[in-house]
């Protein structure tokens, strides 16, 4: 049960932004510029988990954006016994990251919670995302106007779950940990990240995974109607 709340802050990719979608699309252009032979659901079967674990090390400050970026194409690719030069890595990477903002698809549902929450409290996003393309994620699939402040691990240095990018966004917010809801899909970098600051949580379960009992989570996000 949430305790009175004035503030929701949302993440972005995979909790309102349609990412495994729209970045299907985006690798569907980049195959065709480069000419990669490859089928693309036998590639993404490979790579998807390849990116998650990149992300994670990304998180943790143990890789920085270029080795995330290239790594991830090297390790999926040299899977499918396909070795490009670094210059070539660096020009698919950057292409990818080019269309991903260009197909916004969003969870079913969310333009409806948006519309729902926005009379009611304050909206506010934070992201680990790429600063250059979460801003037009926002902007091109219509749901920027929604949100009072927009926090990304770029503006501020770190990521999530750093306590530092959750306190950046509540002073940016002008509002306390308490009077505060994180709603997301990565437990440990939203929901246990914004626990240690004293922020209530509600983890968005699309992928079905088991956390523990004792935090709320929702399996689609009209669910937020039942406690907000």
């Amino acid at each position: 049960m949430l305790n009175p709340i004035e503030h929701v802050f949302f993440d972005l990719d995979h909790t309102l932004w349609d990412f495994d979608r729209n970045s299907k699309l985006a690798f569907e252009r980049m195959f065709r510029i480069y000419g990669i032979s490859v089928t693309l659901d036998a590639f993404l079967e490979i790579y998807e988990p390849i990116n998650f674990q990149y992300w994670k090390l990304y998180r943790e400050e143990q890789i920085t954006k270029q080795e995330l970026r290239r790594g991830r194409f090297l390790d999926a690719f040299g899977c499918f016994g396909m070795h490009f030069d670094v210059e070539i890595l660096d020009a698919m990477a950057k292409s990818y990251i080019d269309e991903l903002p260009k197909d916004n698809h969003l969870f079913d549902g969310v333009l409806e919670i948006l519309e729902y929450l926005f009379p009611k409290y304050q909206l506010h996003i934070i992201t680990n995302g790429f600063e250059e393309v979460q801003h037009l994620k926002l902007k091109n699939s219509g749901i920027d106007r929604f949100f009072s402040t927009v926090t990304t691990s770029e503006e501020v240095g770190l990521k999530k779950p750093n306590p530092v990018i959750f306190q950046k966004a509540l002073q940016k917010a002008n509002t306390i940990p308490s009077k505060s809801l994180m709603v997301g899909d990565t437990f440990e970098a939203d929901i246990l990240g914004a626990e240690a600051v004293g922020m209530q949580t509600l983890y968005f379960n699309y992928r079905k995974e088991d956390i523990p009992l004792q935090y709320l989570k929702i399996d689609c996000i009209l669910e937020l109607k039942k406690h907000l």
